[in-house]
């Protein structure tokens, strides 16, 4: 069964995300290459350490929403194949259910971080680069993270995206 169109664009909001994710990661790897490299020749890259601490802020939250919709995070289920079929119902649905106020308070507190980085001029420490828009990319994350959560709830064993 095809998925509805506010389905549909939780996937693809999610695959943009992923796609900026994708941009942080290659950020980070050619930063920090070009500052290997430049550092062997006595120039190191002013602010690497800025732009790979931001690049991987930006990486690791923007890749919360299709990894979760994917299932693709690790899960040890060693006690969890030991419950009987309603347990184990259960036990799924209540952490579900956790997964999606965590991530709900996340991207509710990021969001206040945002602002309170904004008002404060909050910036790097090397090359100075506004920070407040960091947090405000992760509570977007987190909240269509919660979003994907959902759909898991309401559909078990449903596949949001094929892996």
């Amino acid at each position: 069964m095809p998925l509805g169109p506010f389905w549909r664009a939780v996937v693809w909001v999610g695959y943009v995300m992923t796609a900026i994710s994708v941009i942080g990661l290659l950020t980070m790897m050619v930063v920090t290459c070009l500052d290997v490299v430049l550092r062997v020749c006595g120039v190191p890259v002013k602010g690497a350490y800025d732009v790979v601490r931001v690049a991987g802020a930006v990486t690791i939250a923007c890749a919360l929403p299709m990894t979760t919709a994917m299932k693709g995070h690790v899960a040890i289920e060693y006690f969890f194949q030991r419950l009987n079929r309603r347990w184990r119902l259960v036990v799924d649905s209540l952490m579900r259910l956790l997964m999606i106020v965590g991530f709900a308070l996340a991207a509710y507190e990021c969001v206040g971080y945002g602002v309170r980085f904004l008002k404060s001029g909050q910036v790097t420490d090397t090359i100075e680069l506004p920070i407040f828009w960091v947090p405000w990319l992760m509570a977007v994350s987190f909240a269509v993270t919660a979003v994907v959560v959902v759909f898991h709830l309401i559909y078990p064993g449903r596949e949001m995206v094929r892996s």
